[in-house]
C-alpha cells in the first residue's frame, strides 16, 4: 500500500488500502549529503543506505527546525536522528493526513497493523519496511528500548480516540508517549555522561510538544481536537465553545499564556541536561531548545492571535541562532 506523507511517497504493509499518489521525491537515490554521512557512519549495505535517505528526505521536507538542528550533529550521528524522525512522522502522518480519505477506523488499523509489524521485528530487526529497516538499525546499534516505541504508538492511537482532555495529568499520558520518548530515544546517540540526561530530555520533549499546542490550537480543532487542558481553561473562563469561535479574546489570551509559562518552566528545568551530552552533540540540542521554544516568543510578537496567524520563528531568527551554532560544532568534529 502506498502512503505519501505530503509529496514523499512510502509504501507499507496493511489490510487497509491507502490510495497512492504521484510522488515528488525520489527516495532509493543517495544523494551526495547522505552518501558523506552514511559513509561516516559506517552504514554500508545498498538497502539500508536508502531507507536512511528515505528517513532524512522525509526530516528534511517536514523537520524544518529539527533537520537544521540535525546537521549540528557530527556527520557519523545524523543518519540514526533522520531514522528516529522518519519513523515518528510516518506514524503521525497516517494519523493527522487531512487530506487523506480514510476513516478514522481505517487509519487505526494502518496504524496498528504497521506498528504491530515494527514491534514483532524489533528482536531480530529484519523487515521490508522501508522506514523501518533504518529505524530497527538505529535501534540495534545504540539499544533503544522497545518501550519508547510502544508509549509512542500508543499516543498515536489516543488520537484517533480522544479529542480533549480535562487536566494536565490526563494530557501527560498522551504528551509523554508523542514527545518525551522522542527525546529518550535520541540520548544515547548523543553520548550522555549523566543518567539525569534522561531526566531532562523529558522535559524539553514535553516543552516543544507544549508549544506546538499552544501555535496549533485552530489547526488542531480543525482535527476535531482541542489540547489545552480543559479545566486550566475554565480557570480563565474559556471553554472548548469558546475556542470553537476562533477568537483570541482577553481570556483566551490570559488562557494562552498561562501555557506559555509552563513551557518555559520545562525549558528552564530542561537547559541543565544539554550539559549532559558529550560535547559534540551540545549544540544540535541547544539549538533545538532555543529554536522550538522560541515559537511560544513568536505567539506573543503576534499578540497571542493564533486563530488568525500561524506563530514561526523567523527566518533572520533561525539563521541568528544556527549560524554561529554551525561554527562551534564543526570544531568540536575534529
Amino acid at each position: 500500500m502506498i502512503l505519501t506523507l505530503r509529496g514523499v511517497q512510502v509504501v507499507i504493509e496493511s489490510a487497509i488500502a491507502l490510495p497512492p499518489v504521484q510522488a515528488t521525491a525520489k527516495l532509493h537515490r543517495v544523494t551526495f549529503v547522505s552518501t558523506r554521512d552514511l559513509d561516516a557512519a559506517g552504514i554500508t549495505e545498498p538497502e539500508l543506505r536508502a531507507s536512511y535517505e528515505l528517513c532524512r528526505q522525509l526530516n528534511a521536507k517536514h523537520g524544518k527546525t529539527y533537520y537544521l538542528a540535525t546537521l549540528l550533529l557530527p556527520p557519523a550521528k545524523r543518519p540514526y536522528v533522520h531514522a528516529l524522525y522518519g519513523f515518528a512522522r510516518y506514524a503521525d502522518e497516517i494519523v493527522d493526513d487531512l487530506a487523506s480519505t480514510l476513516s478514522d477506523a481505517q487509519k487505526a488499523q494502518a496504524l496498528s497493523d504497521w506498528g504491530q509489524a515494527f514491534l514483532d521485528q524489533f528482536e531480530s530487526g529484519s523487515t521490508s519496511d522501508p522506514v523501518c529497516k533504518a529505524v530497527l538499525d538505529t535501534v540495534r546499534r545504540w539499544n533503544i528500548p522497545k518501550q519508547h516505541f510502544e508509549a509512542f504508538l500508543h499516543s498515536m492511537t489516543m488520537d484517533l480516540t480522544i479529542t480533549e482532555y480535562q487536566t494536565f495529568d490526563d494530557l501527560y499520558e498522551y504528551v509523554y508517549g508523542s514527545a518525551a520518548v522522542i527525546g529518550l530515544q535520541m540520548v544515547p546517540i548523543l553520548d550522555p555522561t549523566n543518567e539525569l540526561a534522561y531526566v531532562h530530555a523529558t522535559e524539553l520533549g514535553i516543552a516543544f510538544q507544549l508549544a506546538n499546542f499552544i501555535r496549533d490550537v485552530g489547526e488542531d480543532l480543525d482535527r476535531g481536537r482541542v489540547y489545552l487542558p480543559l479545566a486550566e481553561l475554565a480557570d480563565f473562563g474559556v471553554s472548548r465553545s469558546d475556542l470553537e469561535k476562533r477568537i483570541a479574546t482577553p481570556a483566551v489570551k490570559a488562557a494562552l499564556k498561562f501555557q506559555i509559562a509552563r513551557v518555559r518552566e520545562l525549558e528552564e528545568k530542561s537547559r541543565a541536561g544539554i550539559a549532559m551530552l558529550g560535547i559534540s552533540s551540545q549544540p544540535c540540542i541547544e539549538t533545538a531548545r532555543i529554536l522550538y521554544c522560541g515559537i511560544v516568543d513568536a505567539v506573543e510578537s503576534i499578540d497571542y492571535e493564533v486563530f488568525d496567524r500561524r506563530a514561526s520563528v523567523s527566518l533572520p531568527r533561525r539563521l541568528q541562532v544556527a549560524i554561529p551554532a554551525w561554527w562551534r560544532a564543526r570544531k568540536l568534529w575534529r
